[in-house]
């Protein structure tokens, strides 16, 4: 697949304001992120219907706070929805990107001539009126921006907030708030971050993926650069100075200012000292949080002076994300110290290193890592927490292009484990590549990590493999955009089943 034309980008003029949209209806309204839109939306007061192919939680959640909701997309869905509004039709449609052309309803309200946009589109006409601070970036855009949202509802701030994964301790992954703020991950997999226009955007980093709508890593980099360019000139750029392809954005924002050129101001954040970075990653220990999983960070600002931040989620990456967030909301007017606590109010979200439970003395993980760079992030955070104990993985590779595009990276991050099962690829939604499997990793892997040369038949055996290695005091971590989530119950049922037949007893 290669990067769509003008005329099929989800790209496209910016969205009406909330007033025009009318009432709203939506494709894809299970999803994480259409759900969220339709929940801020509602709780904005903008009546809401909408379906999806499968009857799911979320649904009836919205459905019991007055949307009409339908299973199963069908034309005559849009009359329906007149019906149960009394007589109120839909005004405009907000899709999902698997909700497109050949959707009944889709192509419904297109020959209705109701206005149809793409979920960013609509998620931009939420945002309207508020001051935006958008969390960018190849990896860690829902970690970042949940401790954003975290930490500006700490600190007092209110705000509305749309992130990916529903939030520990704050019950939800979309809320509409009072205050000035909207925050939200913009989402660089189909170009749509380009629909946003924020006062403040966080980028972690910069690397090549999604190459299948992208073409090349040059076209990722252009985004990026597209994006930055959208902040007003008196907006600012918060960039992770650690990572190379963030870092170059922010020299590459600094030199268009410096020719003359409209471009935000450019603050960075990293661990290196010395280097200039507006804010440092100082120090960095382990803390006694519960579960054994936290760090004692302390920052260092240019000035002088220190913040420390007791975070309840572990791994170098989530302090640098801290750091991100910390220098944002100081930007966004929020004292350090009331954003420090907010930070430490936060612990974690939903498949972002999410503890499952413990069986036998293993500690079992969850992680939605589906890019190199974050499998290492996420095997680096396991070793943190297993300290002198092994760290087992069981990877499910998701897509077959990222499989092949990137296969001599996840064997190479992979072997920082000690021991590792590889499941067969999940195809979502591509279908088979020639030549292309889980092998083309353990192969390479192999070579790495002896005795990780095998694709197990399924997840089961996988599970099997897995638990028969893991001892006392070890970590087991799934790892995959997958269906790979689903094996943390398996695998802990597995360990509790193990303990009894050896007679130690479950824990």
């Amino acid at each position: 697949m290669t990067r769509p034309t003008d005329e099929t980008t989800p790209v496209r003029p910016m969205a009406p304001s909330l007033a025009a949209l009318g009432r709203v209806h939506f494709l894809g309204l299970g999803g994480v992120g259409v759900s969220g839109i339709a929940r801020i939306m509602q709780q904005q007061g903008v009546p809401i219907s909408g379906t999806d192919a499968k009857d799911l939680p979320v649904m009836r959640e919205l459905e019991s706070a007055g949307a009409a909701v339908f299973v199963g997309y069908e034309a005559q869905n849009l009359d329906r929805v007149a019906q149960r509004a009394g007589g109120a039709g839909v005004d405009t449609v907000v899709a999902s990107s698997i909700a497109g052309p050949g959707n009944p309803e889709y192509d419904a309200a297109i020959a209705r001539g109701v206005p149809v946009l793409h979920r960013s589109q609509g998620l931009a006409a939420a945002m309207a009126g508020h001051r935006v601070l958008a969390v960018a970036g190849t990896h860690g855009k829902t970690t970042t921006s949940s401790m954003a949202a975290m930490t500006f509802t700490r600190a007092g701030a209110d705000p509305t907030f749309a992130v990916g994964a529903a939030v520990a301790g704050l019950g939800t992954n979309a809320r509409a708030g009072a205050g000035e703020w909207f925050i939200a991950e913009a989402d660089e997999s189909d170009g749509t971050l380009l629909n946003y226009r924020p006062q403040i955007a966080i980028v972690t980093n910069v690397e090549a993926d999604h190459l299948d709508f992208y073409g090349s890593a040059d076209a990722v980099v252009q985004v990026f650069r597209d994006f930055a360019l959208l902040l007003p000139p008196d907006g600012v750029l918060v960039a992770c100075a650690d990572d190379p392809g963030a870092l170059a954005l922010a020299q590459w924002v600094r030199a268009e200012a410096a020719a003359g050129r409209p471009a935000p101001r450019v603050v960075t954040y990293g661990s290196e000292s010395g280097r200039g970075d507006d804010l440092v990653l100082a120090d960095s220990e382990p803390a006694g949080t519960a579960g054994g999983t936290g760090q004692r960070v302390t920052f260092r600002w240019a000035g002088g002076r220190s913040t420390q931040v007791e975070l309840a989620v572990p791994g170098r990456h989530n302090a640098l994300n801290a750091a991100a967030v910390l220098l944002a909301a100081h930007h966004a007017g929020l004292e350090a110290e009331d954003a420090a606590r907010g930070l430490e109010a936060f612990r974690g979200t939903a498949r972002r290193f999410e503890f499952r439970g413990e069986r036998a003395g293993v500690r079992v993980f969850d992680d939605y890592a589906h890019h190199p760079t974050e499998v290492a992030a996420a095997i680096a955070a396991g070793r943190s927490v297993a300290g002198g104990h092994r760290v087992h993985v069981l990877f499910q590779p998701h897509l077959f292009s990222r499989t092949r595009d990137f296969a001599d990276g996840f064997a190479q991050a992979l072997s920082a484990a000690d021991g590792v099962r590889v499941l067969p690829v999940y195809p979502a939604r591509e279908e088979p590549i020639a030549g292309v499997d889980s092998t083309l990793i353990t192969r390479r892997l192999s070579t790495l990590l002896p005795g990780s040369g095998e694709v197990p038949e399924d997840a089961e055996a996988g599970v099997a493999g897995l638990v028969a290695a893991a001892r006392p005091g070890d970590v087991i971590l799934t790892m995959g955009a997958g269906d790979v989530t689903a094996q943390g119950g398996a695998i802990l049922a597995a360990l509790a089943d193990r303990d009894e037949e050896s007679g130690d007893g479950g824990r």
